[in-house]
């Protein structure tokens, strides 16, 4: 990351509320979460996106919502104590853009995945939920370790081994979906969320996800869900 000092990052949120508000947050994004990583540095910016998102100062609140959930989201200990002010206040305003969401999916993750960020959910506020909307999470199988490819999009549901491994119409299976009552609390919280917000694609995905999936290669039985955080670790 370049190093901003304070007074720069000052001058650099302080150039929102113009013509060119969608360059300045790419500019932020790129220097405080570039690929969406997460400097030691990029705290800094948590007073600033937290007065945006209380609308004290100019700039569009989903934004700095997104981009304080991801930084919120790699948090230790001593980070989240020392942000709590703002995070209080970045989860009301959170809170309050979930139940305006519209129909974009990828906003409405973001914003699911800030959300879970404020409250102190350390698994899936760091970007595993994006699937969600791409409509297809990469796993390894736990028994056989076959790379494999859960899809759940409009052509259809299934896991097929990753296609460059093996030749066209290679051996798929379907899926195995959660049913939306027996999920855990925060699967069921989110699927709930989804589904009274209308998006509908989503809740359909998070079943999914947190469904089960027979391997192609030695047909074992996986949890989708484990082997997506397993991956990623």
């Amino acid at each position: 990351m370049i190093a901003r000092p304070t007074d720069d990052l000052a001058a650099s949120f302080g150039r929102l509320g113009g013509e060119d508000d969608g360059q300045v947050w790419s500019s932020l994004w790129d220097h405080l979460c570039h690929q969406n990583c997460v400097y030691p540095d990029s705290y800094l910016a948590l007073p600033y996106l937290a007065a945006i998102a209380a609308g004290r100062a100019p700039g569009a609140p989903d934004e700095a919502v997104s981009m304080a959930g991801l930084i919120l989201s790699a948090a230790d200990d001593e980070q989240t104590a020392q942000y709590a002010d703002e995070t209080t206040v970045l989860l009301g305003t959170a809170r309050r853009l979930l139940g305006e969401a519209g129909a974009d999916a990828p906003t409405f993750v973001y914003l699911l995945q800030a959300l879970l960020a404020f409250e102190g959910e350390r698994v899936w506020s760091v970007g595993r939920l994006e699937g969600l909307f791409t409509e297809e999470y990469e796993v390894d199988c736990p028994a056989c370790s076959s790379t494999l490819f859960v899809a759940f999009g409009e052509y259809g549901t299934f896991a097929p081994v990753r296609t460059e491994l093996l030749p066209a119409g290679s051996a798929r299976t379907e899926l195995l979906p959660a049913e939306p009552a027996a999920l855990d609390a925060l699967p069921a919280r989110l699927h709930r969320l989804a589904t009274d917000a209308g998006h509908e694609k989503v809740a359909y995905g998070l079943i999914h996800l947190f469904g089960r999936a027979v391997c192609p290669d030695c047909e074992a039985v996986f949890s989708v869900s484990d082997r997506v955080v397993e991956r990623d670790e």
